[in-house]
């Protein structure tokens, strides 16, 4: 079985700079799910191997200090591995993509204390946050239009999030009574995203964990 790791890690450091306008995705239906030519694709043979382009990714990730974290995500971190392979059986070929995601933090702008250039990076970041947003309500809607391209994120991610993907999403939540207007933000966020169905990957969970959550917050 041939094994391919896809990056955008070339990209990393000015992603969440970049408009629609500038970032290049040439096509969304190609056979890999997008076309990125300022990524990188790297031939792997083991876990190993993936670990390694993993770690130089996020050396190359965009971080600075906010007066939240001294050392915040300034950009959106996507890996993408390609498997291909043929069924011994019927001698056919297989392939499927695992997007490996982690999201650079929604964050307040009169909290974190950005000016210039950070100021800048936040707005981009929330914007692409709430381009997400919009996807999730329309899929939960049913809409007959997603709006994927509203955003490099959710054009990038549009294979993951349609269709017959399958996806995981983990949000994190922080206990101080300082972020209670962040965590409940983020849980109203987690709740309308487990209300999403995928192709025939359905969901079997009604949000209930979600829910009791979010009553624990507003108690």
């Amino acid at each position: 079985m041939e094994n391919k790791v896809f990056h955008v890690f070339s990209a990393l450091q000015a992603f969440v700079f970049l408009d629609l306008h500038t970032l290049g995705i040439l096509s969304t239906s190609q056979a890999s799910g997008l076309a990125v030519p300022d990524a990188t694709m790297h031939p792997v043979t083991s876990t190993f191997n993936v670990l390694e382009l993993m770690a130089t990714g996020l050396r190359n990730r965009a971080h600075g200090a906010t007066a939240m974290n001294e050392r915040s995500s300034r950009s959106h971190s996507v890996v993408t591995i390609h498997v291909h392979g043929t069924d011994t059986k019927t001698g056919g070929s297989l392939r499927s993509s695992l997007h490996l995601v982690d999201l650079a933090g929604s964050e307040r702008v009169d909290r974190s204390e950005v000016t210039g250039d950070r100021l800048k990076e936040a707005q981009h970041i929330n914007k692409s946050l709430s381009a997400l947003g919009d996807v999730i309500f329309a899929l939960a809607q049913k809409s007959p239009h997603i709006p994927y391209r509203n955003s490099k994120l959710t054009q990038i991610l549009q294979s993951s999030l349609g269709g017959q993907a399958k996806t995981l999403m983990f949000v994190q939540l922080n206990p101080d009574i300082g972020s209670y207007t962040e965590t409940l933000s983020t849980l109203k966020f987690a709740e309308r995203v487990s209300g999403v169905e995928l192709g025939a990957a359905r969901s079997s969970k009604d949000g209930r964990d979600v829910r009791e959550l979010m009553e624990q917050v507003l108690s």
